[in-house]
């Protein structure tokens, strides 16, 4: 092994072990039980090319620096290469972070992220939750749309009002719901909206007008479609209606489709959330009554031909009595 080590130095390792017959392996255990930076048996102290403790401290203290603390390794490599300035490579910034410290992803001191709570709202009653969105409707050339605002009342699911724009904006919106609530006859501490967290719903100009009218607001979770699932899904019946196109052919065109689609959904849809009822029979109180026509019709068919129905009376689907957004675990919805 002591001839493959001098000869190492003349030709390089490798051949000197091809020509020696000294397998590598073999060698280079040997070499590291002689290098420098092994002392005494199974003991290792640190490596000679990395670096030392006050160019570990650096590193780490430049990371974590307000300048750094929000940037990724490769970035404050670039960044300090560009100020004239070099500390070591992107991958050792990367291997201190996550041997030593294990904040690769997160460096700022004390910061968490925003813990958002989940809304729980209840409606027993019409015009207690409205539920509001914006949806695209696709324009007659690629990438032109126009905007769709509508507000739903969440335990009638009736809509109070609706609007087509060219754009989203906060004025609009803010017109929407002042003239839905005029409309409504909304009292002062009535009112529940709810919304999602885009920019028109987060707007000043519809917190200070909510505030005005004595109306509370609440925000769906970032990302979480499941916190505005009325007017989620008062979308879909209206772009899966078979006269919805695949794009208008002018704003015109969009809002004439809405003003023949919103008084059916109102008037004639049957909702399967509401009993089978109409949003508008629900919203004006009209619900109870067709409940009890429509138990009549049933008793007299079963008083007829008891038999098909095995001797069990039949009952209309029930009335709404609840509506949630995120009902708590311990309730049942609908009860």
């Amino acid at each position: 092994m002591k001839a493959a080590s001098e000869l190492s130095r003349d030709v390089g390792r490798k051949p000197a072990c091809e020509a020696l017959r000294v397998p590598r392996a073999t060698f280079y255990r040997y070499l590291g039980q002689s290098h420098q930076f092994r002392s005494g048996k199974g003991s290792c102290t640190t490596p000679p090319l990395s670096l030392s403790q006050t160019e570990r401290q650096d590193v780490i203290d430049t990371l974590h620096s307000e300048k750094f603390q929000d940037k990724a390794p490769y970035e404050v490599y670039a960044t300090l290469l560009d100020e004239g300035k070099y500390h070591c490579s992107i991958r050792t910034m990367y291997r201190i972070l996550k041997s030593k410290h294990g904040d690769i992803k997160e460096r700022r001191r004390g910061h968490q992220r925003t813990q958002y709570k989940k809304p729980e709202l209840l409606a027993t009653a019409p015009n207690q939750v409205w539920s509001w969105d914006i949806t695209k409707l696709k324009g007659p050339a690629k990438w032109t749309y126009f905007y769709l605002y509508v507000i739903l009342d969440i335990f009638s699911r009736y809509v109070v009002g609706w609007m087509v724009a060219h754009r989203e904006q906060q004025a609009l919106a803010k017109h929407l719901i002042e003239q839905s609530c005029i409309k409504q006859g909304i009292l002062p501490g009535q009112l529940t909206i709810h919304a999602d967290r885009g920019a028109s719903m987060k707007s000043k100009a519809v917190a200070q007008l909510l505030a005005d009218l004595g109306v509370t607001k609440t925000h769906s979770r970032p990302h979480v479609s499941n916190d505005n699932p009325y007017s989620e899904s008062q979308f879909k019946t209206l772009k899966y209606c078979p006269a919805f196109p695949d794009r208008f052919g002018s704003i015109q065109d969009s809002r004439s489709f809405c003003q023949d689609f919103f008084p059916w959904y109102n008037k004639e849809h049957r909702h399967c959330g509401i009993g089978l009822m109409t949003p508008e029979s629900v919203h004006y109180g009209l619900a109870k009554s067709l409940y009890e026509h429509r138990k009549t019709v049933l008793e007299a068919a079963f008083k007829k031909t008891p038999n098909r129905f095995k001797g069990k009376k039949p009952q209309p689907p029930q009335l709404p009595k609840t509506a949630w957004i995120n009902p708590p675990s311990s309730v049942v919805v609908g009860a």
